[in-house]
Parts: C-alpha cells; structure tokens; sequence
C-alpha cells in the first residue's frame, strides 16, 4: 500500500514538472507537450498545426515516460489508460481550459478552442497500476520523420557581414 502511494506521488510530481512527455501506444514513441490536470495527463493534437499522436486511441493503453526538466533524463515510465474526450462537455471544457494557458504561439490565441473542437482530440491519460521499471539501455532512436527543418543554408552574404562588425569595433 505504501509503495503504491508513493508511485502515485513520484508519477504526479514528476508528470506536472515536466514539460514534455514520451508517449507509446501502438507505434513509436512521442514526444508532446501536455498539462497534468484532475489526477491525469491531458494533451491536445491531431490537428492542423498541433502536435501529431497517431497510435493512441480511445479505450486503449499508452506507455508514458517523464523526463526531468532540468537534466531531460528518464524519471518514471508508467502504463496509462487512453480516453478521448468528448467536444462540449464538462471534462473536455475543463481539460481545455488548462490545456489553453499552457499552449505557445498559437497562431489563432482567439479562436483556438473553437478550432480544438472542430478539428482536433482532446486526450486523457490516466495512471494505471504502478509505475513500470526504467530500462538500462538508452533507448536512443532516429527522429521520426517530419516536415519540420531547422537547418537551412548560410545566405552567402552572412560571412562579409560579421567580418564588417569586427572592423567597426576593432
């Protein structure tokens, strides 16, 4: 009983300190972004423009794991069970709610809910069972693909430019 309060405890406290989380349902892991709300996580996506979760369904299980905020380490992985909330009801509107103030550059702040519900699930993950052990290995991965890019080419006049900088100081 007491191991099992003190799962419970180390879950909580680390889910609602980190920042990201990875999740597993029936593919790859993920990671993504969410707010711990009523005793569980909640996460907004599937959408134009907000986080992809394909292999996450309504009544299934995900794997969750918690990294630390401030090493990005492994934490705690626990087995979750998967609800989809429903748009319009008391459990979405308040899921909703949290999910809105934590939400970053939104590029429609106004008329965001609006769009979550026309367009994208809303996702409970709750706690099941006791946290699952961590593994020894690194479980390092390739990126999953995307079309996201972070790279792109030095503009060819860049060089010529810092170079005029440090004349003008010198």
């Amino acid at each position: 009983m007491t191991q099992t309060l003190l799962d419970q405890a180390l879950v909580e406290e680390a889910t609602k300190k980190s920042g990201l989380i990875w999740v597993r349902g029936t593919g790859p892991a993920r990671s993504l972004w969410h707010v711990w709300h009523d005793g569980a996580v909640c996460v907004v996506g599937d959408g134009p423009g907000e986080q992809p979760f394909p292999g996450l369904a309504d009544g299934a299980t995900a794997e969750v794991t918690v990294r630390s905020k401030d090493k990005g380490g492994r934490l705690v992985t626990w087995t979750a069970a998967v609800t989809e909330l429903a748009p319009g009801t008391e459990p979405w509107e308040a899921a909703v709610a949290e999910l809105k103030g934590k939400r970053l550059n939104a590029p429609d702040a106004e008329q965001m809910t609006e769009r979550w519900a026309r367009e994208c699930r809303v996702l409970r993950l709750e706690p099941r069972g006791a946290s699952t052990d961590l593994p020894d290995g690194s479980l390092a991965a390739r990126p999953l693909p995307t079309s996201a890019t972070t790279r792109l080419p030095v503009p060819a006049a860049l060089p010529r430019l810092l170079m005029k900088r440090k004349k003008k100081r010198g």
